[in-house]
């Protein structure tokens, strides 16, 4: 017994607080980081999507507007570039484009954003955290065997709009989840809070691409 008692002595401290939390390692294993920019000439709109965009990446970053009449390699040559890029751009002022990729050896993704709206112009009820990790829910259509390219997109998107667990950015809260949906050969993206004394979903805010 007294050898017992010796081994627990130097397992457990000699003192501790009721109310003391327990020492965690901190483990943010995953590195992933996102680029979001802009061309120039791109509408009030875009740039207050881009905003939205980025308030709900905690694991993204900004830079200064891309000059319209470069190529879109030159992203691949930006010092330090994260592991992931989203490029919005503009064309003859009423078309606004999303590109995705993967750099510096891809994927990309281009889509054409239509029916899109700001959460200030939205004014739904629905509240969440700022920088809080979502859930990602995507459409059964995603995993169909007959369309590789939706399951190569899931993958980007998944990469992209997931934010790495321990971020030190994030917030160690999960109150939201993003739903990607297919519909007419269109893509929707949703954003819901998660609410906490129910769990019902209530909309923040949507755009179509």
């Amino acid at each position: 017994l007294q050898k017992k008692v010796q081994i627990f002595s130097k397992l457990l401290p000699a003192l501790r607080l009721s109310d003391e939390k327990p020492v965690r390692k901190v483990e943010w294993i995953n590195r992933e980081r996102v680029l979001v920019l802009a061309s120039r000439g791109v509408s009030y709109l875009g740039r207050h999507l881009m905003k939205d965009l980025i308030k709900m990446m905690p694991h993204s970053r900004t830079e200064s507007k891309l000059d319209s009449k470069r190529q879109l390699t030159v992203l691949s040559c930006i010092p330090l570039v994260p592991n992931c890029v989203v490029f919005f751009e503009a064309r003859k002022k009423k078309d606004l484009y999303l590109w995705m990729s993967c750099v510096p050896n891809g994927p990309s993704v281009k889509f054409l954003l239509e029916n899109v709206h700001t959460s200030s112009e939205l004014k739904l009820t629905g509240n969440c955290l700022k920088a809080s990790r979502p859930i990602l829910a995507f459409d059964p259509s995603f995993d169909n065997p007959s369309a590789p390219h939706l399951r190569l997109l899931r993958e980007m998107l998944v990469q992209i709009m997931g934010t790495p667990n321990q971020h030190p950015r994030s917030q160690p809260f999960t109150d939201k989840t993003f739903v990607f949906g297919i519909l007419n050969d269109r893509i929707w993206f949703r954003t819901y809070q998660i609410a906490e004394e129910s769990a019902a979903l209530v909309e923040v805010g949507m755009f179509l691409f």
